[in-house]
Parts: C-alpha cells; structure tokens; sequence
C-alpha cells in the first residue's frame, strides 16, 4: 500500500547529478514557466565544497539549469548564512563555489527583509528576506549532516536560513534549550514552507556537525514535496526514530507532514547506514515534551575547545550572543555559568575546534 508521501533517492556523485535531479522534477513536478522562483541553498558559513559544510556547488548548478529549461520569470539563488557571514553573503557563495554555480542569478537577500507576524518573538514578529515573500515557488537544497541541537539538519532546519541579519542569533538566544530551539526552527519553516525540497546527500556529515570533520560518503540525492517525509527518511537511515526529533512530531502533530513508515513511499533503494554517528543526545531520546525539556536541561551537551586546534582568532567570542566566550592568554575560554547552550560557537568555528560533549 502506497503511502500518502513519496520521498526519492537516487544514486548520484558530483560528476553525475544532473539524472537525479531531473528525477526529482519529474516526480516532483512545478509549473514554473513565468514564475519567480528562488533556489535556497545550504550555506552556513565560508567553506570549500569538500568540508561537506555547504550544499555542493554542482547540486546547485544542476538544479539552476532544470529550472531554467523551464522558463521561470525570474530565477533567485540566495541564502542568509550563519553569523559568521552577516553582512557578507556573498564572500560566503564565493568560498563554497556556489557564487560560481549561481551565475547571475546570485541575490543578496540579507538586503532587503519584510516583517512577518511571529508568535515566539516578544513583539510578536520577525524579520523575513523578503525574496521569499515575493518567489512563487521556493526550492530548499539542504545538506545530509548532523546538527547539535536539532540532531539531524535537513529539510525542516533549512529553512532557518530565511531569517535576515542577526535576527537567527537573537532566535537562538531566545530558544533556551534543544527542545525550545527545534520548535523555534519549526515556526520559522512554517512562515513560508518551500514547494520542494532537494537534498545534498552525496558527501554527508556525521558526528559533531553542523561543521564537523567527520563526513560521510552517502552518494544519493534526495527529493520530496514534503519536508516532515523526507527528515523522516533521513532519521531512519541513521538508525533513528523520527519520533526523537521534536520538531517532526511537532510538525506532524501540527498537520505539516507523517514521519510513519505506513504514510512514506520511498521511490528508489533505501539503506541504513550502518555506524552513522550522531551527535550528542540525552539516553532517553525525546520522549514525552516535558520530560525530554527536563532531561535537556538536566543534561546538555557543553562546547568544548580542542586547544590543539584554536586559533585563539576570536570569531566564536564576537558571535556568543551572551558573552560567554573569552579569549585569554591566547586560549579560548567557555564560562559555562553564561552558557546558554545555543552552540552557535560550534556551528560557525572556522577551525572546528569546538566540539559538544554530555
């Protein structure tokens, strides 16, 4: 029996991705002849396509290219990256080739932002780019890796880049935990869900990501119209129950999308990947909401420097949005008591010294 979501994955390097992702157009189809349409990347902050940090450049380049035969009215390709990049987007695209593969199709679009109505921000709104109030169709290009707070980063979590400037730091600060940080993603997924969603899972990331060392080799690309669908897929060829992540029984519960096996027709072969690491995460896996938010602060994961690594160059001090960072004597130093366990430090280290441990 079919199930009511259908998730592709096709085998694909990145020599050979243009077959898969005409695949994913064929199955996926958009009326795209005269609309606007923005292509979202996953780009988190300056790194070479084979860090595996940012969505590869000949994924993107493919995508562009079946988009164009459609005859859009417009084409966009653009991404707010981490606070690392804030204010220079597009030094970001050229460090990981996407500036390249974008062409002139390349949009800052930290530029120019729209405010939306947003429940979890105090005043009760947030900032949004406002290129993707104004595309007819929106194309997430995620990457395949890890994430310390969200444990997974697919097609939900990308979505967090449509947030202008600052605004994803401040977000962060104010989520408070791993459980509060996974809703806050979700409510920003949801104030524009994109029509497709199409992963980089060729060279994935594994352990501590969304910036690690460990990567993967996967050699698939995925496909879906449906972001719930596709995490779900993702979660279970790690090993691990969807229903360990909150914000995909979140999103389920909220009509967004099943992660049960019963409702996912998977188009192509699927495989587990046997001894995937995964980041961090307390033993008992996100049961029940109140007790995972009481396990989440009763045991954390906290950022640690690898001293063999550091720099002592002092980005992670400028980004922690509570100060908790000092450079001192040459060396990094964490106050945990100011800790609020965001783990932007981690994301955005450009030397990947600084690793979560429980």
């Amino acid at each position: 029996m079919s199930g009511k979501h259908l998730v592709m994955l096709r085998p694909a390097s990145y020599d050979a991705c243009r077959e898969a992702v005409d695949k994913a157009f064929e199955l996926f189809p958009l009326n795209i002849e005269g609309k606007k349409v923005l292509i979202k990347p996953n780009v988190l902050r300056k790194a070479a396509p084979e860090e595996a940090v940012t969505t590869h450049p000949a994924v993107l380049k493919a995508i562009i290219d079946r988009v164009l035969e459609g005859k859009p009215g417009a084409l966009w390709v653009g991404d707010n990256p981490g606070i690392v990049g804030y204010g220079i987007n597009e030094e970001c695209f050229r460090a990981c080739g996407l500036l390249e593969a974008a062409g002139k199709h390349y949009v800052n679009i930290n530029e120019k932002s729209a405010t939306v109505p947003f429940a979890l921000s105090p005043d009760g709104k947030t900032q949004v780019s406002s290129a993707v109030l104004e595309a007819d169709i929106i194309i997430s290009v995620p990457k395949f890796k890890t994430h310390g707070l969200t444990v997974l980063t697919g097609a939900i979590k990308n979505s967090y880049g449509i947030l202008p400037g600052a605004i994803k730091g401040y977000l962060h600060q104010r989520a408070g935990d791993p459980y509060g940080f996974q809703s806050m993603t979700l409510e920003v997924f949801k104030l524009r869900v994109p029509d497709m969603f199409i992963m980089d899972a060729v060279l994935g990331m594994q352990g501590n990501g969304p910036a690690s060392k460990d990567l993967r080799h996967i050699g698939l690309i995925m496909a879906s119209d449906n972001a719930v669908a596709m995490d779900a897929v993702m979660a279970m060829m790690v090993g691990l129950d969807p229903r360990a992540l909150p914000a995909l029984t979140m999103a389920a519960e909220q009509g967004l999308g099943s992660f049960e096996k019963s409702d996912i027709t998977i188009d192509g072969e699927f495989k587990t990947l046997q001894g995937f690491v995964l980041p961090p995460m307390p033993e008992s896996g996100y049961a029940a909401p109140g007790l995972q938010q009481f396990m989440d602060k009763a045991v954390q994961a906290v950022p640690v420097v690898d001293g063999e690594l550091c720099t002592g160059c002092g980005e992670c001090v400028e980004i922690c949005p509570e100060k908790a960072l000092a450079i001192e004597r040459g060396l990094l130093r964490v106050y945990l008591d100011k800790c609020i366990k965001c783990y932007c430090c981690q994301e955005l280290c450009p030397q990947k010294a600084i690793q979560l441990k429980m």
